[in-house]
């Protein structure tokens, strides 16, 4: 197949126009760039967002591609305002088909300098408010008859004993098994549910978990510098964009992944894979601990 013939092959294999999306935390970022991918591909979209500039932007561009668009601001930890957005995605649309619940986040810290309502903080904003998202979810799609997909955004710090990220590891775990269990409960109505799991993907959201003077310091690198980092760390050389994201969302959404549900997507350019085996420099390679190559220039001999 060529040309057109290929792209109508691709699109009727897909299924997702003329379908709907709710997405929470759609509008700026990684959340923006699903919102964009779902629309582009024929998607009505409702989302909400705390960013109003971001909100307003990518409603602007999801209805220059002709698609519907319902942004509202609201903050996904506000367990009222996350009803209130789904109950004006329930009077806006008369079917909802795709939920991408993105939100999410932390800031690096350790577990004993953590006080309660940050550990609280922590639960709820990375499982917490999934689990309030998809109980208003699943009635909204249960009225299409038509079966549906969940996509809940994860981390690749639910996989790893990620210390100065212990709760939010432990929270984002919670949520990569409840979308299991909940993929088993309702499987036999087609309504699937999967996880997205990014790594390195640069995002504000990223780059605010970590302290200011990391940040800082990072930034005092030179490029090649920066990238000689993620060289070492991700196996494909090169951090996975929004957009590849966004195209994750475009799977699990989609009908080319109806028998694909329980699962983690791991959209990370092997990181999770590598597991700990980092591409050392000056001879090294690919091992779980530097050799005298990458150890002689950290520590030079005295003698």
């Amino acid at each position: 197949m060529k040309g057109k013939g290929m792209s109508d092959y691709l699109e009727s294999r897909m299924g997702l126009a003329g379908k709907v999306a709710a997405l929470i935390g759609g509008g700026g970022g990684i959340g923006r760039g699903a919102t964009l991918a779902l629309a582009q591909a024929g998607v009505d979209v409702a989302f909400c967002d705390v960013d109003v500039e971001a909100l307003a932007q990518t409603k602007a561009d999801v209805e220059a591609l002709g698609r519907r668009a319902l942004a509202i601001e609201a903050d996904a930890t506000d367990s009222s305002a996350l009803d209130a957005f789904y109950e004006q995605v329930g009077a806006a649309f008369d079917r909802l088909d795709i939920v991408v619940n993105v939100a999410g986040g932390t800031k690096r810290i350790k577990f004993m300098d953590a006080d309660a309502a940050r550990i609280a903080d922590d639960i709820h904003r990375n499982y917490g408010y999934v689990v309030q998202s998809v109980q208003r979810a699943v009635p909204l799609i249960r009225r299409g008859g038509r079966g549906g997909s969940v996509i809940n955004f994860t981390t690749i710090e639910a996989h790893r004993g990620a210390a100065t990220f212990s709760v939010y590891a432990g929270a984002k775990a919670a949520t990569t098994n409840f979308t299991r269990a909940m993929a088993v409960e309702l499987g036999g109505e087609w309504i699937r549910f999967n996880c997205i799991v990014p790594d390195t993907t640069p995002s504000k959201g990223n780059g605010a978990a970590m302290p200011p003077e990391i940040g800082e310091a990072m930034m005092k690198l030179p490029p090649e510098g920066q990238r000689a980092g993620m060289e070492m760390y991700i196996p494909v050389k090169a951090q996975p964009q929004v957009d590849a994201l966004g195209d994750g969302v475009l799977f699990l959404a989609s009908d080319m992944a109806k028998f694909v549900t329980g699962t983690s997507l791991h959209v990370d350019g092997g990181t999770m894979a590598a597991a700990g085996f980092l591409d050392w420099p000056f001879g090294d390679g690919h091992l779980c601990v530097p050799l005298a190559g990458t150890l002689g220039r950290i520590h030079p001999s005295q003698g």
